[in-house]
Parts: structure tokens; sequence; C-alpha cells
């Protein structure tokens, strides 16, 4: 079962106590013992096995855990070296991302409250309307005026707060999804990127290294680029995460600090609303403490960026490959004394050095050996428990060929293609019941009736007990009494 969870952490999928619990059982079943596991049995396996141990978890994308690897990012790295882009300043080096906020998104901090009560209930406002924004950071610590995009039409005026001098140098747009489109990156690129990063010297080349968003990706975007002698370098898929400064540094704060005095605005009253005027306050606030100098310089050391250094992101802990291999070493260092300082072990010893065995010939192998040795109760629990681990692991084997199978199978039963098909409601409700979905599902052809199992008409095993009356093509068989001749 340890090596079941480590194999399962390394492929990114670590299981919870709820999940091992259930896996264990469906290893029980396996081994023909249906009696359940106890509430605490997931604890008591952690104290036995010092190699596994409770700890939180962080989300990452499954696209990202292949997006950035170090063969990915070794290759990548080879950008930076190119004799043009080599020479560039680092005031020229530019780092640009777009991210986004739900307007009453607050945080879920510690709170005081009674200590009778089991849980305290914190108000916060309910908006869920996304704004999204564009930064921009340079690789000696400065920064560029941002871009706030919201969701809408056309931008209008009682979004903003009646105070505009904090945001005289801000630019703000508006678009159907609140997020930017080719038009407003070239928009960005022409009135905000371009004038403000413009060198002394004139022949001075620029880097502006970002993601590779559809938007950054359009000819006429690549084109201006050219035209003003901005060298563009895409970062690999699904690596923002390691090879972006504006990622490792800047927006986790920004978006803390954010939630954070969202969540004061509480204390203005339940009535306070949360709308796009009180979100350019919040964030200004939050943008204030995020984006220091100091902040935007340790983000482009910890990607390597500048100064140039392959190995921060090599090294970097949101590497999975790193992640996993991180506390080995350590591992196994405490699992190796804690076993040789075992008193039953250090006082015993076995003959001979038994191993696990894999295949049925081991087995009959081991057991042949020991029949020639002579009496030794060290000998004989050692060969008993190394056969015992054995069959563990076959039943480890089965049990995850028999969830992987249930898995294929759910994954077979997804992508089986349906037909679209409107369920039918009664005039009368607003809620589909089973037999107006199963009667959907027999329209659409998805499922057979079970009493249409077969096309043959079911007509009676005696032919002379029934006549054929007929108009036409259509024909009817009426089934006559027994010995009687009226028609």
């Amino acid at each position: 079962m340890a090596e079941w969870i480590h194999t399962q952490v390394a492929l990114g999928l670590p299981p919870t106590h709820a999940q091992l619990h259930a896996f264990a059982e469906r290893v029980l079943v396996v081994k023909g013992d249906t009696k359940p596991l106890g509430k605490r049995w997931v604890n008591q396996f952690i104290k036995r096995n010092p190699s596994i141990k409770a700890q939180r978890s962080q989300r990452i994308d499954s696209l990202r855990i292949n997006g950035a690897s170090t063969d990915i990012i070794k290759q990548w790295f080879r950008h930076l070296a190119i004799p043009k882009i080599k020479t560039i300043k680092p005031a020229n080096r530019w780092n640009m991302d777009e991210a986004g906020l739900l307007e009453g998104q607050g945080s879920n901090g510690i709170v005081l409250g009674s200590s009778e009560s089991r849980a305290i209930l914190k108000t916060q406002p309910g908006s869920r309307i996304w704004t999204s924004f564009i930064e921009c950071i340079s690789a000696t610590g400065q920064t560029l005026s941002p871009l706030v995009i919201f969701r809408g039409k056309t931008l209008q005026q009682q979004w903003f707060p009646p105070d505009l001098l904090k945001y005289d140098h801000w630019n703000f747009t508006a678009s159907p999804n609140g997020w930017t489109s080719d038009a407003i990156a070239v928009e960005w690129l022409k009135k905000i990127f371009i004038p403000s990063t413009k060198p002394q010297d004139p022949q001075e080349a620029r880097l502006l290294i970002f993601d590779g968003h559809r938007s950054h990706e359009s000819t006429e975007f690549m084109f201006i680029c050219f035209e003003n002698n901005i060298h563009l370098l895409f970062l690999p898929p699904h690596s923002s995460h390691v090879l972006q400064p504006l990622d490792i540094s800047i927006f986790s704060p920004l978006k803390r600090a954010y939630r954070k005095y969202l969540g004061d605005l509480g204390f203005q009253g339940d009535s306070t609303v949360i709308n796009k005027r009180n979100f350019v306050h919040c964030y200004e606030r939050a943008r204030n403490d995020a984006l220091t100098s100091q902040n935007i310089r340790n983000g482009w050391k910890g990607t390597g960026l500048w100064p140039i250094s392959m190995t921060k992101p090599l090294m970097s802990s949101l590497l999975l490959e790193n992640r996993n291999s991180a506390k080995t070493s350590k591992n196994q260092g405490s699992i190796v004394n804690s076993i040789v300082n075992t008193p039953s072990l250090m006082s015993q010893s076995s003959i001979v050095a038994w191993s696990t065995p894999r295949k049925a010939q081991e087995v009959q192998a081991q057991l042949s050996h020991y029949g020639r040795l002579s009496e030794s109760t060290s000998t004989q629990r050692l060969l008993f428990q190394k056969l015992s681990k054995g069959f563990d692991e076959k039943d480890v084997l089965l049990a995850s060929a028999l969830q992987r199978i249930e898995v294929l199978e759910a994954e077979v039963e997804v992508r089986r293609p349906r037909k679209r098909k409107a369920v039918k409601l009664s005039p009368n409700s607003k809620f589909a019941r089973i037999e107006h979905i199963h009667k959907a599902q027999l329209e659409a052809g998805d499922f057979k009736s079970e009493t249409d199992e077969s096309s043959e008409p079911d007509l009676p095993i005696e032919a002379d007990n029934c006549m054929i009356v007929g108009v036409g093509p259509v024909v009817d068989l009426i089934e006559l009494e027994s010995g009687s001749g009226e028609e």
C-alpha cells in the first residue's frame, strides 16, 4: 500500500484518507475478506509506515505537469542564448501577462468568535462578475500602468469613483467576456508598451516575454513588434507557473491582497455592494502592496530569466519531478533507522536472505530451499513475511487493475456517441422525471425498449386456432376460441 501511494504521488494523483481507506477495502475484497476496516485504520497505517505523511496538497493544472519538465525548460533556455537576445539590456527585458479576479470573492481567513460555536460564518459580497487586467514588469523592477478589462459592451461612467487622481495613468476598456482580444492586444502594444518602454538609444532592442495566447500571435501584433525592434519570446505551453516572473512573485500576493481589502469592506455593513467601482478601489490598494520593485526582481530571479540561470527553474519545487524526489533521501534515512533499531530484528537474524517472490516459480524455489534447512524461528518468520508481502503486492496490483477497468469503462460510456434530444416535460411541471428522460432516450435511439427485443410478431403456437382477415395491405390476426367455427 505504501508503494502504491508513492506511485500515485509520482503521477500527481495523491490519494486522500477516504480514497486510501476505500482502496484498502478493495484489496481485502480481492483476498476474500469483506469485513470493513475501522475508522482509525488510516491513522494506524500512517504510524506503521514512516515514509507516508499527511500533507496539504497544492493544486496544479493537469496540463502543467507535462508542460514544465526539465527537457522542455532546457530546450527553451537555448533561446536566451541567441546572440541578439543575449545582448539585450535588463532594462529592456519585459514580461507581460493577463490575469483576472472575481469582483466579489473574498478570503477565508482566520477570524475571532465564540469558543462555544463549531464554525463561524462570515458574510462577503456575492458578485461573481469577472474582471481581468494586463500587467507588465521589467527585469530592473519597473512596471507599466495596468490595463483593466471590464465585462460589457462599452465603458460606463458609473463604474468609476468620483476621485480619479489615483488612476491617472491607468487604462480601461470593455469586452464581451471580460478578457483580452486581438484588437485589445494590438491597442495595448501601440498605446502602452511601445511608448512607455522606448529605450534611450533607438537602436537598442527590446524583449517581450509572455505566454502563447492567440491574441499575442496575430499577424498585426507580431508585425508591429518587428517594426519597433521588439523580440517576442513565447513561454512553453503550461509552464508559466515556473518560467513567468509575474506568476512567481506578483499575481499570488496581488490576489491575496485584493481579497483582504475586499473583506475589509464587510465592516461597512451587509448593504455594501461590490461593483466595478469598489473593484477598482480594492485593486489599486492591492497593486501598491504587490507590485513592489523587490517583488518584481525576485520574480525574475526566481525564474532564472535575469540574471540568466537555468538551474533556478530546474530546481523549482513547482516541478512535479523535483517535488517527488525532494524528501527521498530524508525519508530513506528515517526508514532505515527505524527498521535497524527494531528490537525484534536486532536480537534475531535470518540464516537465509530471503527476497520477496514475484512469480510462482520463486515461491516453489524458496519453499524447496526452506525444506533443506534446519529449524530456525527467525528464518521461518522472515520467509513467511516475504511470502505474505508477495501475495499482498499481487492483491494490490489486482485491485489497481480492477479500479483501472472501472475508470476505462466509465470513459467509454462518456465518450459513446449520443444523439441530441430534448426531454419533453409535462406542461404542468418544470421538472423532468425518470419516465420523461427514459422516453427521450428511446426516441433518440440510445436505448432499446425492453419490450422490443424481437422484430417478429408474437404469433400463436397453433396456427389452426386463428384465421387471417385482411383488407388491402392491412392484416389482423384474430384468435378463435378452440372448438368454435364462427367468424
